[in-house]
């Protein structure tokens, strides 16, 4: 079992930066790929931005590209998205989650583990 926690979430301004963590517990991060997703008001959930277990793979939503990065610190348990130049279009709120396995998916039913997630606010 894994439990994952958000951080870093928040209210800010459109072009503002913000670095999300999510913080592992329960069983080494090294065993899991990892990836973001996201919820808005009124839509379905969507993968932000994933990686592999050792952080050579990557993936992101073509909204993302150039702006988000995902990286790992397994030592640390901790996967983190940081992400610059934010938009009112990525107010949502952003969950972490966890795969059994080596390889990143890009769909959200690929994971096993989810945590609670956290509010990012993006006001024009």
């Amino acid at each position: 079992q894994v439990q994952l926690v958000e951080s870093g979430g928040g209210l800010v301004q459109i072009g503002a930066s913000l670095r999300l963590s999510c913080a592992a517990s329960g069983r080494t991060l090294s065993n899991f790929a990892m990836g973001w997703f996201r919820q808005a008001p009124g839509k379905e959930r969507e993968v932000v931005a994933a990686i592999n277990w050792s952080g050579g793979s990557t993936y992101y939503t073509d909204s993302v590209k150039g702006r988000f990065t995902i990286s790992r610190h397994n030592a640390r348990n901790t996967v983190y998205l940081e992400m610059n130049s934010l938009k009112p279009e990525d107010t949502a709120i952003y969950y972490c989650a966890a795969r059994t396995g080596s390889s990143w998916k890009a769909r959200g039913d690929e994971y096993d583990y989810w945590g609670q997630g956290t509010q990012v606010t993006v006001s024009s």
